[in-house]
């Protein structure tokens, strides 16, 4: 969001949910948001409230981008605190083991997010993030593009295959995303996403 935007008659929250609403009662797309995640889970109907990340930039544009998101793949999600001892070792373990007890649940091929760094709720946003990037389009930096090829590879290895029916392709492509943390800490998160990949971003 650009920092010379102004919203006019309530808050951009708002005007998401509201979208939201519309969306998906006139593309009667299926409603899957309980109120209370614990106890009654009454649907709300309508598919709100929904997750949000705004970042404020310079500017006068408005970007946003919406990505659905089945239960079943976000289910696999796993964030762990690695010793920075275990190096980039410890990292490839750590993913591949995620996707190795996923099996056929995440509905594969899957895309596979990785966040690195940041703090404990901000490598799940990571690994998030990394869903929308273009399947194949590498990271910036040569270690962490290297990584993601190791881990494709090894992933595919797996056997797991297409719907855990057994096969040469279980994930489609690894997304790393990176980000400075303390010294004392590696936060490494693991999101996956189903082969279908929705998402869509617009510029207004």
């Amino acid at each position: 969001m650009g920092s010379e935007i102004y919203i006019k008659g309530g808050t951009l929250e708002q005007a998401l949910e509201e979208g939201t609403r519309r969306g998906y009662k006139e593309g009667y797309l299926r409603k899957s948001i309980v109120d209370d995640p614990v106890v009654d889970r009454k649907n709300t109907g309508d598919n709100t409230p929904i997750a949000t990340h705004i970042h404020i930039v310079t500017g006068d544009k408005l970007k946003l981008t919406f990505m659905p998101k089945g239960g079943g793949a976000e289910n696999m999600a796993e964030v762990a605190m690695l010793s920075p001892a275990e190096g980039i070792e410890g990292v490839k373990r750590f993913v591949i083991e995620r996707v190795k007890r996923s099996g056929g649940r995440p509905c594969p091929p899957v895309i596979v997010g990785v966040g690195i760094g940041g703090t404990f709720d901000y490598v799940a946003y990571l690994a998030k993030r990394a869903l929308l990037r273009r399947i194949g389009a590498h990271h910036p930096d040569d270690r962490f593009a290297q990584l993601e090829r190791e881990l494709l590879d090894e992933i595919n290895q797996l056997g797991i295959g297409p719907m855990g029916l057994g096969g040469r392709v279980t994930a489609l492509a690894v997304h790393v995303e990176t980000y400075p943390c303390h010294i004392a800490t590696m936060p490494v998160a693991v999101n996956l996403n189903c082969h279908a990949a929705r998402h869509r971003t617009i510029v207004i």
